[in-house]
C-alpha cells in the first residue's frame, strides 16, 4: 500500500488534537515528511516529535509545497489567512499531481470563499475541506434516519448550541488563541463555531431558501456574538430554528440538544459527545442508536486518501462547503441588516456521500 507523504503548514492545536491523532491511525496511507510553522521553534519541535531532520523544517510555506516528495499539503492556519495560503499553494502546485486539505472554513469574506470554491478546477488539484461534522458518524445517521422516513414527514427541527466562551478563552482550549479572541474576520467566535452545525444542518436537510436572523453582543463576550437565532426556510418547504449561546452554561439535563420532529416520532441527540441518538415513535417504541464521537477527522483523511488513490470521489469539496459559509456570511447580514437573507438561489448541495457514508459504517 502506498504512503502518501504529507507537509503541515501550520503546528499548532489543530495539528496536535485534531489531525495528528487521526494520522496516527491511519499509519499505513500517511506519512508526515515535513512541518511547516512561522515560528520555527515550535516546527522544529514536531520534527523531534515526528523523527524528521532540521531540513525538513520550514517558516515559508512555499518552500514546503516544492517539495518533490510531498504529495500532499495540509493547510492550518487562523481563518484568516485560509484563502491567501491555499490559493498560493494551489498555484504552485497546478497540475503536478499534488493535493490540499484545508481547514475549515474556506475563507473569512464570501468574496475569498468564492474564489476558494474555484481552485481545484482552476488549478486541477484534488482539494478537501476538513468540515469534520459531514464526516462524523452522528449527523451521517441523523441523515439517513431522516431520508428512510424513520419518523415520518419533517415538520421541522430546533437545535440549540451552547459553548461556554468566557470559560474557554482561559483554558487550553482553541477559544484562548489571541485570533480568536480578536478576530480579523466577520463573526468572530460564531463564524468560527457555527459554521460546523450549519455544515450539519444542511448535511441532513439540503440547500436553503432563505433565513432570518437576530443577535446580541454582551461584554462577557467582547467583539463577539453571544446569542444568535435564526429561522430557516428550507428549498424543500419545511423549517427549523437554531439558537447559538456563547456565553455560559447551560444547566438544566438533559440538554435541549438537537431536536427533529416528524408526523411519526422525533429524533433527538443531547450533544455531539453524547455517543448515542434517541429515535422515539409516536406508538410508544423508542430505540438508541449508539455512535463514536468525533470520527470525522479519521474519516475526512481516509476519505482523501481513496480519492487520491482513485477508489472514491472526495466527499467535502470546496464547492460543498462554500454553502456553509455563505449560509454563516448570511446569518450575519440578517442580523446586521434586520432582514431575510436568500441562501441557495441555484444551486443544489447534495453532493456525492455515499462513497464516504460506506466508508465510516465499515471502519
Amino acid at each position: 500500500m502506498e504512503r502518501l507523504k504529507v507537509g503541515i503548514i501550520g503546528t499548532g492545536m489543530a495539528l496536535e488534537r485534531l489531525h495528528y491523532p487521526a494520522y496516527q491511525e491511519l499509519a499505513e496511507e500517511y506519512q508526515i515528511v515535513a512541518v511547516c510553522d512561522e515560528d520555527r521553534a515550535k516546527a522544529q519541535n514536531w520534527a523531534k516529535r515526528l523523527g524528521l531532520s532540521d531540513q525538513d523544517v520550514y517558516t515559508d510555506y512555499r518552500q514546503l509545497a516544492g517539495r518533490d516528495d510531498v504529495q500532499v499539503i495540509d493547510i492550518m492556519v487562523p481563518i484568516g489567512l485560509n484563502f491567501t495560503v491555499a490559493e498560493a499553494i494551489a498555484q504552485q502546485i497546478a497540475g503536478t499531481g499534488k493535493g490540499i486539505i484545508l481547514e475549515k472554513p474556506l475563507a473569512p469574506t464570501l468574496e475569498q470563499a468564492e474564489k476558494c470554491a474555484a481552485l481545484p478546477q482552476k488549478y486541477r488539484i484534488p482539494m478537501l475541506i476538513a468540515e469534520n461534522y459531514r464526516y462524523n458518524e452522528d449527523p451521517n445517521l441523523i441523515r439517513d434516519l431522516v431520508r428512510q422516513g424513520q419518523i415520518g414527514e419533517v415538520d421541522y427541527f430546533l437545535w440549540n448550541r451552547v459553548l461556554n466562551y468566557p470559560d474557554d478563552m482561559r483554558k487550553d482550549a482553541f477559544p484562548a488563541k489571541e485570533w480568536r479572541q480578536h478576530p480579523d474576520f466577520p463573526g468572530g467566535i460564531f463564524y468560527d463555531t457555527a459554521v460546523h452545525d450549519i455544515a450539519a444542518i444542511r448535511h441532513v436537510f439540503g440547500a436553503i431558501d432563505e433565513l432570518m436572523a437576530y443577535g446580541q453582543q454582551k461584554p462577557v463576550t467582547p467583539e463577539q456574538y453571544t446569542v444568535v437565532h435564526v429561522i430557516f426556510r428550507f428549498q424543500s418547504g419545511f423549517t427549523g430554528s437554531y439558537v447559538f449561546y456563547a456565553g455560559g452554561k447551560e444547566i438544566q439535563r438533559p440538554l435541549v440538544g438537537w431536536r427533529i420532529i416528524g408526523q411519526k416520532g422525533e429524533i433527538y441527540q443531547e450533544e455531539r459527545d453524547c455517543g448515542v441518538i434517541n429515535l422515539t415513535l409516536n406508538d410508544g417504541n423508542s430505540k438508541q442508536i449508539p455512535y463514536r464521537p468525533q470520527r470525522g477527522y479519521y474519516n475526512e483523511l481516509l476519505n482523501f486518501y481513496k480519492a487520491y488513490i482513485g477508489e472514491e470521489a472526495i466527499a467535502v469539496t470546496p464547492e460543498l462547503e462554500l454553502g456553509d459559509a455563505r449560509t454563516v456570511l448570511a446569518i450575519i447580514e440578517s442580523m446586521e441588516q434586520e432582514t431575510p437573507v436568500r441562501v441557495d438561489i441555484e444551486e443544489s448541495c447534495t453532493p456525492h456521500y455515499q462513497a464516504a457514508r460506506e466508508n465510516y459504517l465499515h471502519h
